[in-house]
């Protein structure tokens, strides 16, 4: 009789350890479609780094916090014009901002450089975002409210819970300096105030020199010496091709490229002084490519084709 016993103790010890081994930091990822070990905890723990909810804007003449070359995600809502600044994302890295009938999550990763919006509602349900304090790929892993399922803000996808496989739709926004963006909107715009309910220095970033050294806190999958890790790139994903745009390759072409993607012919407005680039169509629609460290760019598309400028002799 011992030894049954024994085994439905032991069975029982290992469910035990099987359902702690599909957690972390209190999410459910025992269907995650990525490897679980690949789920890394950041640091913080659910919330730790707190999304801003109800987020206040004001006119451009009453923000005093902000310096000309401050750089700002911009998103442009029919005649409405909003600026978050990056200082802020910095320290929050999850905006939900209700505009009734347009709602926009604005979302920044520190340690990929990606600032990318999405449209949040999935099947008729709109959802909200948190940070949830894990990482894939160095990348910020959101959760939504309304499931708990977790979200890679990269592919825009979800990796686990409840709407695992789901994506969500990105949507198109500029990086602009604070100076130009005033430039181009004059007072109709609205930027996110610093009156988060937090107390933070949002003149300085938290992660020190990261933009700049070769250092990764985080393992990635995939790694390329092509470029530094840190070398700015646009990519964008369009009919099952991948492409990439370095900064530097834009540098030595010029300011305006003429390119195809997936059947798709764009052109790629580099700007320097920002350094930041707009991906648009033939029409001059303005389309959701990512701005993106290169390693972080590649670790998730691999297989991605890169612009090389041509020399000119």
């Amino acid at each position: 009789m011992r030894i049954p016993a024994l085994l439905a103790l032991c069975l029982i010890i290992l469910s035990g350890q099987s359902s702690m081994a599909a957690q972390k930091n209190g999410f459910e990822i025992g269907n995650a479609s990525v490897p679980i070990e690949k789920i890394l905890h950041g640091g913080p723990p659910k919330d730790g780094i707190p999304s801003i909810d109800r987020p206040v804007f004001e006119p451009p003449d009453e923000a005093s916090l902000w310096r000309p070359n401050d750089l700002m995600l911009t998103f442009d809502s029919g005649a409405a014009f909003f600026a978050y600044p990056v200082g802020i994302l910095n320290w929050h890295e999850i905006v939900n901002h209700d505009l009734s009938d347009n709602p926009v999550v604005i979302t920044f990763c520190p340690l990929c450089g990606t600032g990318i919006a999405f449209d949040p509602v999935i099947e008729g349900q709109r959802l909200t975002f948190g940070v949830s304090g894990l990482l894939f790929n160095s990348d910020l892993l959101m959760y939504d409210h309304q499931t708990e399922s977790l979200w890679s803000q990269i592919e825009g996808r979800a990796i686990s819970g409840p709407l695992v496989g789901m994506r969500l739709a990105p949507v198109a926004i500029r990086h602009e300096l604070w100076e130009s963006w005033r430039e181009r909107v004059g007072s109709e715009g609205r930027v996110l105030s610093p009156d988060t309910g937090y107390h933070r220095n949002y003149r300085m970033s938290p992660y020190g020199d990261y933009d700049h050294t070769e250092r990764l806190f985080f393992p990635v999958t995939h790694t390329s010496q092509k470029y530094h890790p840190k070398t700015w790139v646009l990519g964008w994903t369009h009919n099952g091709e991948s492409k990439a745009w370095p900064f530097p390759e834009l540098e030595k072409h010029g300011a305006v490229l003429e390119d195809q993607i997936g059947g798709l012919d764009v052109f790629i407005h580099y700007e320097p002084e920002v350094p930041s680039a707009e991906l648009r169509s033939r029409n001059g629609r303005l389309l959701p490519a990512t701005r993106a460290f290169w390693f972080a760019w590649y670790t998730f598309h691999p297989e991605t084709r890169v612009f090389v400028a041509e020399e000119i002799e």
